[in-house]
Order: C-alpha cells, then sequence, then structure tokens
C-alpha cells in the first residue's frame, strides 16, 4: 500500500505520510523535527516565585468562582 504524498507548508518539498512520522501532517519530517527542537529549548521552567505567584492567583480565582456559584441571595 502506497503512502499519500503530501507538499510540506514550511519548505514546499513532497513527502510521504506514513503512520509513525512525528509531528504535524502538512510538514516533512525535517521541518516537524526542527519545530519540536525549537519548542523544547523555549520552554522554560518556572521558578519557585512564578510558581507560588501562580497558586495565589488560581486559589483567588477558585474563591472568586465559589463565591459567584454558592452565594445566598438575600
Amino acid at each position: 500500500m502506497a503512502f499519500p504524498i503530501k507538499v510540506c507548508v514550511v519548505c514546499h518539498e513532497e513527502f510521504e505520510l506514513r503512520p509513525d512520522k512525528p509531528g504535524f501532517a502538512n510538514r516533512c519530517p525535517e521541518c516537524s523535527a526542527s519545530d519540536e527542537q525549537l519548542d523544547a529549548s523555549t520552554r522554560s521552567s518556572a521558578d519557585a516565585f512564578d510558581r507560588q505567584g501562580q497558586s495565589e492567583v488560581n486559589a483567588a480565582r477558585r474563591d472568586a468562582m465559589r463565591n459567584l456559584l454558592y452565594r445566598k441571595d438575600s
């Protein structure tokens, strides 16, 4: 069974779309691999201050939603 031939949206070259190909279905394996490496390198780990700030924001958000949903109308 032949695999379908697609055209890469990044480099405009033809490639076979295989079931085990990593990345996007409209990009060739070379462009998908470079995109995945770029994503991995741009991710930064959050330090303790960022995590604490996010935790406080999430707690305030939960409290606000709880107040809106469960407050008693008098």
